[in-house]
């Protein structure tokens, strides 16, 4: 049984919008329900009662109400969500017209901005303007090659009021990154920063817009942001237009355009590192109603509220966030490092913004824990209620570590889902306890089981995550793919009819989840299934190991644990720290989880959107082809691995 590290009071509970929601049910339903798990039961069992109750409790703002929430909950991928209604995104993340304050922009230049929600109406309205001026229209599409600005989320908000599909890359993405994604979709228009700052620095991207614009005909017109620069030089960016000369002189009342609940609203983009990045498409409706959900429910986002993600424009935590300006919250964005001018920067902007609910990445709060910083000591966080965390499994010690070094009061959310639908498959809530290194349960009108190897569903076991019902923000395609044939083998191949999502996990007797990490990076030494997540978390724990990499490598008919390890500066990979990673793992997981080599590398490869690539490394050391080595964010690391002399014997 895993260790209880944190209990809701009755009090939290009882004022959270879950408990509100599940009484609304109680009373319409004639239910009884007092606990999480007889909700979520409920909601898999009656899809079509839960969403249907889900956009109410929402308030969705709509032009058109649905005739019907679902035409065939047994289809998957296909089904068809809230047929006849008609509605906008946009307004209904602009449905509050008031002097609170919807933007916080803190940068690493020091500059602190903030927009009310009227003037982010306001900013919105004369930038919505322009673009009709230039011509965008529904389904056209507009880019952004952004910081996590408050510019940024104006011009998916124009955009998207227009009818016009948004997609974004942040701007440490290469050139050819880029490329890659909006190339294919062919946008009219594209925002895009003249720059970006990184650990006190400031970095250009003109270069690259400029690049980025011969390329891709298709752009008619690109708006460059100030932000390192007041007077940006844009004069070898055809077709560039500074930010001010392209907004409108006066604010306008927008005309949200009223467009089907499956109007594509957003592209996002797989990782890319097995040639072009999928494109795929959701829609308006979809997003929404996902997003809300687990915002309002899982998260407990009220207007009062001050939320904040550690994110870039390039990963799907900047949509799920935007979308809190649905309930009236303050958003605070944030550019730059975490760790600029010190590793507890984010928290003294924790400190000063009152933020309450923290969201950042479990490769953050490692790296936090390593560097002894103890914000519990040192700031006011008496503002925090819940800290959120994605981007891979968090480990039982950093579990641990939130509750001994930043706050013993806190909800713990770790979250895990993917772009692909803009959302998660387990994530928190506010009405459980939270236990170590477990999710706190799957997702409200999601049904999310574990399938061992014969495609049984199975408790306290390993196995794949599937879905087993629809759900809106499931893309409606992929781009370039008229018969579906690449959305099908992405998700339906294995299991048809069924969403089999690539992460190994095991749903626990507390009805948690555990994450091992992606099935196709899990190993197979002697046929045993291991998650490489059970390995990294017994590194992390080694203080002369600063990151690390395991894979499985071929030999003699069988796999073999191969563990890569970035040493902190300064310290060598000895005999001594060999033994004590084998003795650790043995001991801590098992002796089929031991690496057969380990081995000192200078660098450990990350995708853009800074998630470990085993997979290219894999490919490497059996002496095949990395076809797209631009997904990465280092990929001349990827050089380290070929051709090792002790991966030989």
């Amino acid at each position: 049984m895993a260790k209880m590290l944190w209990q809701p009071s009755e009090k939290r509970i009882k004022n959270s919008n879950m408990y509100s929601f599940m009484q609304k049910i109680n009373k319409k339903y004639n239910k009884n329900f007092d606990n999480y798990n007889s909700l979520y039961n409920w909601s898999i069992e009656n899809l079509e009662d839960f969403w249907a109750e889900m956009w109410d409790f929402a308030e969705i703002i709509a032009s058109k109400k649905y005739n019907k929430i679902i035409d065939d909950p047994s289809k998957m991928p296909g089904a068809k969500w809230f047929k006849g209604a008609y509605l906008n995104f946009a307004e209904n993340l602009l449905r509050f017209r008031n002097d609170n304050t919807a933007l916080i922009f803190r940068g690493e230049d020091k500059i602190r901005k903030t927009l009310t929600y009227n003037q982010l109406y306001n900013e919105t309205s004369k930038i919505a303007f322009s673009l009709k001026q230039a011509g965008i229209k529904p389904g056209d599409r507009v880019v952004g090659f952004m910081p996590n600005m408050p510019e940024t989320i104006i011009a998916m908000l124009a955009a998207t009021s227009i009818g016009a599909t948004w997609s974004s890359c942040s701007p440490d993405f290469g050139i050819k990154g880029v490329l890659d994604r909006f190339g294919q979709t062919k946008p009219k228009i594209l925002f895009g920063a003249d720059g970006y700052f990184f650990k006190g620095k400031p970095l250009s991207s003109l270069e690259k817009i400029s690049g980025i614009s011969k390329e891709i005909p298709s752009i008619e017109k690109i708006v460059i942001v100030p932000y390192i620069n007041e007077n940006p030089d844009i004069e070898k960016i055809s077709n560039g237009v500074l930010y001010k000369n392209f907004m409108a002189k006066e604010n306008q009342e927008i005309e949200f355009e009223q467009l089907p609940f499956d109007h594509p609203l957003y592209v996002m983009y797989s990782s890319g590192t097995t040639g072009l990045p999928k494109c795929m498409v959701q829609s308006a409706g979809g997003v929404l109603m996902h997003q809300i959900k687990e915002l309002m429910l899982h998260t407990n986002l009220k207007q009062q509220d001050t939320i904040f993600y550690f994110t870039t424009c390039g990963w799907m935590m900047w949509n799920w966030l935007s979308t809190s300006l649905a309930t009236g919250a303050t958003l605070v964005l944030f550019d730059g490092n975490p760790f600029h001018p010190g590793p507890d920067a984010l928290w003294q902007m924790a400190q000063d913004e009152k933020i309450s609910i923290f969201g950042t990445s479990a490769g953050y709060i490692a790296a936090l824990k390593n560097a002894e910083v103890k914000p519990i000591n040192e700031f006011d966080l008496s503002s925090l209620k819940a800290i959120l965390s994605t981007g891979s499994p968090l480990s039982m010690e950093d579990f641990e570590f939130i509750y001994k070094d930043i706050k013993k009061d806190v909800q713990l959310a770790s979250i895990s889902g993917g772009s692909d639908l803009n959302g998660c498959f387990a994530l928190g809530n506010p009405m459980d306890p939270v236990y170590s290194g477990e999710l706190q349960c799957r997702a409200l009108g999601m049904k999310v089981m574990a399938f061992d190897d014969n495609g049984k569903s199975v408790i306290g076991q390993q196995g794949e995550l599937v879905c087993a019902t629809p759900f809106p923000s499931m893309p409606i395609y992929f781009w370039n793919d008229k018969d579906g044939a690449k959305y099908k083998s992405a998700y339906f191949e294995n299991y048809p009819g069924i969403w089999a999502h690539g992460d190994f996990i095991e749903i626990t007797e507390n009805q948690g989840v555990v994450i091992y990490g992606r099935s196709d990076a899990t190993l197979n030494p002697g046929g045993v299934r291991i998650g490489t997540a059970e390995i990294y978390r017994r590194i992390e724990q080694i203080q002369e190991i600063e990151d690390s990499l395991v894979i499985g490598q071929n030999w003699n008919n069988d796999v073999r644990v191969i563990l890569f390890v970035k040493m902190v500066q300064g310290n060598d990979l000895t005999h001594d720290i060999i033994n004590k990673i084998k003795n650790d793992i043995k001991i801590s997981a098992s002796p089929r989880h031991v690496p057969a080599k380990i081995i000192a590398v200078p660098d450990i490869p990350y995708t853009l959107n800074m998630k470990k690539v085993e997979l290219a490394v894999k490919k490497i050391i059996h002496n095949k082809e990395v076809k797209n080595k631009d997904a990465l964010k280092n990929p001349e690391c990827l050089d380290f691995f070929s051709n090792i002399k002790d991966l030989q014997t």
